[in-house]
Parts: C-alpha cells; structure tokens; sequence
C-alpha cells in the first residue's frame, strides 16, 4: 500500500513510534449492493479505507480513495461511527493509532475495477449474503451504515 509523503516525512523524524492517524471507511451502496475489495497487502476483502490527508475534510477522503482506490465515485450521506482501532504494528516495525470514521456513502457512477494498486479486485456484493470478511470490526462498519437510524455511534466517552 503506498503510504503518503506526510506519513513519510514524519516517520524521518519518529521513526516505529506511535503514529495517531485519522483513517476512513467508505461503505458504498447502489441499491442492494455494496463495494468490497481485495486489499493488495493481506488479502482481505474489506470496504474501502483509507488516510485523511493533512488539512483534508475526512467526508471528502472517503469519496477520494473510492475514486483512487475503485473508480467509484460516490457521495457521503452520513457519519455511521467514530472509533479508535487497536495499535497497528506493521512488519517493518511502524506504529499506528487509528481513528478510523465509518461512513454511509451512496454510487453515483463507475463501475469497479482495481485503480491504484491497493486492491486485486473490486465489485458489488449483494448486503443480504456477504461473504466471509477476514477483520473481525468489517462486518460491524457495515452494518451500522445499512442501520436505518441516521444517529453516529461513537465509542468510549465514560
């Protein structure tokens, strides 16, 4: 996965140290579908995610890596839930801390195809019976963004 010059530029300076990061997870519907794609770095079938860019509207970083990612271009409809993923310690030894916000995004055009190297594949899936999704929290994302209530779930706050 490419990772971007601002990531770069501050792991020259932290080098492994925690990294707290903003990321987002677009969850693409059209109609009774929803986009998921391979990921090229572990081969899990995931909805798009991807990082906010520094000064970047995080709404405005799903709809870009849906584009980058799946030539997809869609429109945010909400925020579905705000929560903090567990430490990543990727194989080179960088450490990240992610919020990550889940969001409801509606198909406006393009069909799916694999754009810039991050996933293998790209398609619809049917929301009544998807697949097996290899990270335990995918499920979870999509199923607070099919939930009808427009209320965002936040986590922690006691």
């Amino acid at each position: 996965m490419p990772t971007p010059d601002f990531v770069l530029d501050l792991r020259r300076q932290i080098g492994t140290a925690p990294l707290p990061l903003v990321g987002t997870t677009a969850i693409v519907l059209r109609e009774n579908l929803i986009l998921l794609g391979r990921r090229s770095d572990n081969g899990a079938l995931t909805p798009i995610t991807g990082i906010v860019d520094p000064g970047e509207e995080p709404a405005d970083a799903a709809v870009r890596e849906t584009l980058e990612e799946a030539g997809v271009v869609c429109r945010v409809e909400r925020l579905v839930w705000v929560h903090q993923l567990p430490r990543v310690v990727y194989p080179h030894g960088d450490q990240v801390d992610y919020l990550d916000l889940v969001f409801r995004c509606a198909w406006i055009s393009g069909e799916p195809h694999p754009v810039d190297g991050e996933m293998t594949e790209v398609g619809w899936f049917d929301v009544g019976g998807l697949p097996h999704l290899e990270l335990p929290d995918m499920r979870r994302r999509i199923e607070l963004a099919l939930a009808p209530e427009g209320v965002a779930h936040f986590e922690g706050g006691l």
